[in-house]
C-alpha cells in the first residue's frame, strides 16, 4: 500500500507531504482545482513519460517521492532482484523521481539508480489507474476476454495452450521455409555440391592450414630464402668460411696447451665450437635442398592456398566460420536427398502438435464457458445495483474459424439496458454513462482478484448522481476491503463513504496560483462543508444538513 508521498514543484503545487490509510480514500476539489496533480506525481513514479513543463514556474527542479509497504514483499523482491536493485528492507520501497530542469532526470529505487523502464516494470505491482477512457475499453473483444479470464483464473491454462500453440505455429513455418526454400533446381544442387566438394578438399584443422600458409609463404618466398641458406653454409663451411679459419686456430690453441696444461679446457671448447659449426653449416646447406620446391608441388600448394584465400573471404575470417559453411552445405544436400522424408516427418509433428493445441484450446474453452455463466450472473446483479433494475447483461463464447493465439473461441459481452429489448453487443447499445457502470461493476467483481495493491479511480462515477452515486460508493468501499483505493470524484454520495479523505484547493488571490492538498477526514467540521460544497452551497443550511446526513450514514 501507499504510505506517504511528497511532491514538490509539480504543476501549479509547491511543496505538500501527504500520509495514506489504507482502505477508501476520496480526492475531491472544484472543477479545475488541480486533483490531476495527485494522480500526476502517482503516474510519475509507476513509470509514465513527462517532459519539462510540468515543472512548476520558476522552479529548478520537480521531484516526487513515496514510501510504499508490501506485507508480502516476495514478488516485488523478487522484481527489484531481476533488476538489480536492492529487495525491500521490511516491505518497504522507496521510490523517487527528480526532473529537473536544466540537468538530465534521475530515478532511484531503495536507494540505487534506476530507469524510466524500470519504474514502469514496478508500476505493475503495486498501482493500477482506471481513467474516464477505461469504460471504453470494454467495447474491445480482447478487454472483454482478458476480464472473464481473470474471473475464471484461466492465465494457467491460457499460458498453457499458447505454448502449445506456438509449438503448432514453429512446425507450419518450418514446413512453409522447407517448401519455399529447400526445394533446389538441379543446376542449385550441383553448384552446392562443387562448393562443397572444394572445402573437402582442404585438411579444415588449425594445424593442416597453419602449415599449408607456413609452406605457401615459404614457397613464395624460396630463392630468397635458398640464397641466404646457401650464403650461411658458405660462410661457414666453404673453402674460406669460418670453419677454415676456426682450424688454424684450433691448432695453436693445442699447442698451447701443450705448453700450459691448464689452458687445455679452452682448447676443447674450441674444438666442440668446430664442431657445432660444421654441423650448422651442414643443415642450412641441407635447408636449402629443401627450399627446392619443383614446379608440380608449386602448384598444387598455389592452388589449395587460393582454395583457402577464396573460402576464407566468401564464409568468414576463420577455419571455424569455413567448417560451419561446410556443414551448413552438407545439410541443405542431405535435405535435397531426403527431401520427401522430411517433409513426411514434418507434417505429422504438425499434426500431433495441432492435436495438442486444439486439446488445451479445448480445455480452455471449458473454462470460459463455465466462468462466463457465472461472471453473467454477478455481474448483472452489480449492473441492477447501479440503476438498470430491468437491464440485461450476459456473456456470449464466440466459436473461432480456426485456432488464434487465445483460443478457439473469443466472447461477446450482451447488454439490455431496459425490459423487453434483446441484449446486443455493448458496442451497439451501451452509452458513455451505462459502460461507466458496467465497467464499475465488473471491476467491483474482479477486484478480489487483482493483486495489485493500490487502485486509483479517476471520476470512474462520471455520468451517474443521485442515489446511484451513493451505490458507486458502496462500491468503492467494498474493493477496498482488499485493496488500497483511491477516487477522485465529484460525487458527494462517494466522498462520505471514504475513510480518508482529501481536498484540493486552489489558491488565485495572489500574484500567483497555487495548488494546495489536505487530509479533512480528522476534521468533521471541514469535511461536512466539503461535502456541503460539492452539493452545492457549502454555506446553505440544507446542503450542511445533508452533509451531515450524508456522513451520518
Amino acid at each position: 500500500m501507499l504510505q506517504s508521498l511528497r511532491i514538490r514543484n509539480l504543476a501549479l503545487l509547491d511543496e505538500v507531504s501527504l500520509d495514506f490509510e489504507a482502505g477508501f480514500t476520496a480526492v475531491t476539489g472544484e472543477t479545475g482545482a488541480g486533483k490531476s496533480v495527485l494522480l500526476g506525481a502517482l503516474s510519475l513514479l509507476a513509470g509514465e513519460r513527462a517532459d519539462k513543463t510540468i515543472i512548476r514556474q520558476g522552479a529548478p527542479a520537480c521531484d516526487v517521492e513515496a514510501s510504499l509497504f508490501f506485507a508480502n514483499p516476495q514478488k516485488v523482491d523478487a522484481a527489484l532482484t531481476e533488476l538489480d536493485l536492492p529487495p525491500c528492507e521490511e516491505g518497504v520501497l522507496i521510490l523517487k523521481r527528480s526532473l529537473p530542469r536544466e540537468k538530465a532526470p534521475k530515478i532511484t529505487v531503495n536507494g540505487s539508480l534506476a530507469t524510466l523502464a524500470t519504474l514502469q516494470r514496478l508500476g505493475e505491482h503495486w498501482v493500477d489507474f482506471h481513467g474516464p477512457s477505461e469504460p471504453r475499453r470494454l467495447l474491445k473483444e480482447s478487454c472483454q476476454l482478458d476480464l472473464l479470464d481473470l474471473f475464471g483464473r484461466a492465465q494457467p491454462t491460457l499460458a498453457a495452450y499458447r505454448e502449445k500453440y506456438r509449438v503448432w505455429r514453429d512446425r507450419v513455418a518450418e514446413r512453409e521455409q522447407l517448401a519455399n526454400e529447400t526445394k533446389l533446381s538441379p543446376d542449385q544442387i550441383d553448384f552446392l555440391r562443387n562448393q562443397l566438394a572444394k572445402i573437402e578438399a582442404l585438411d579444415l584443422t588449425d594445424d593442416a592450414i597453419e602449415a599449408l600458409e607456413r609452406d605457401f609463404a615459404r614457397m613464395s618466398r624460396s630463392q630468397e630464402l635458398i640464397g641466404l641458406a646457401e650464403t650461411l653454409s658458405v660462410g661457414l663451411t666453404g673453402e674460406n668460411g669460418t670453419q677454415t679459419r676456426l682450424a688454424a686456430l684450433l691448432r695453436e690453441a693445442r699447442q698451447l696447451a701443450e705448453i700450459d696444461v691448464t689452458s687445455k679446457p679452452l682448447a676443447d671448447r674450441l674444438a666442440s665450437s668446430a664442431v657445432e659449426l660444421n654441423d650448422l653449416g651442414a643443415e642450412f646447406a641441407a635447408l636449402g635442398q629443401q627450399l627446392q620446391f619443383d614446379p608440380e608441388q608449386a602448384e598444387q600448394l598455389t592452388e589449395r592456398m587460393n582454395t583457402w584465400l577464396e573460402l576464407k573471404r566468401k564464409h568468414g575470417g576463420d577455419v571455424a566460420a569455413v567448417v560451419a559453411a561446410r556443414d551448413d552445405l552438407r545439410l541443405r544436400l542431405e535435405a535435397q536427398g531426403d527431401l520427401a522424408g522430411t517433409m513426411a516427418k514434418l507434417e505429422k509433428q504438425i499434426l500431433e502438435a495441432e492435436r495438442a493445441a486444439k486439446k488445451e484450446a479445448t480445455a480452455l474453452r471449458a473454462l470460459r464457458e463455465k466462468a462466463a455463466k457465472e461472471l453473467s450472473k454477478v455481474a448483472a446483479k452489480g449492473i441492477a445495483q447501479l440503476g438498470f433494475k430491468k437491464a440485461d447483461f450476459s456473456i456470449r463464447i464466440v466459436p473461432l474459424l480456426e485456432l488464434g493465439v487465445t483460443g478457439d473461441c473469443g466472447c461477446e459481452f450482451l447488454f439490455s439496458p431496459n425490459v423487453g429489448e434483446a441484449p446486443l453487443p455493448l458496442n451497439r447499445v451501451a452509452s458513455s454513462g451505462e459502460l461507466a457502470r458496467v465497467m464499475l461493476a465488473l471491476k467491483t467483481v474482479l477486484a478480489d482478484l487483482d493483486e495489485v495493491a493500490l487502485l486509483v479511480f479517476d471520476e470512474v462515477d462520471a455520468n451517474v448522481g443521485g442515489e446511484i452515486g451513493r451505490v458507486v460508493g458502496e462500491k468503492m468501499a467494498a474493493i477496498a476491503k482488499n485493496h488500497q483505493v483511491l477516487c477522485v470524484t465529484h460525487l458527494p454520495q462517494v466522498a462520505a463513504q471514504a475513510t480518508c479523505h482529501l481536498v484540493v484547493t486552489k489558491d488565485q488571490s495572489k500574484e500567483r496560483a497555487v495548488v494546495t492538498i489536505a487530509p479533512i477526514q480528522t476534521n468533521r467540521k471541514a469535511r461536512v462543508s466539503e461535502l456541503a460544497r460539492m452539493l452545492g452551497d457549502s454555506k446553505a443550511k440544507s446542503a450542511l444538513a445533508h452533509a451531515e446526513d450524508l456522513l451520518g450514514r
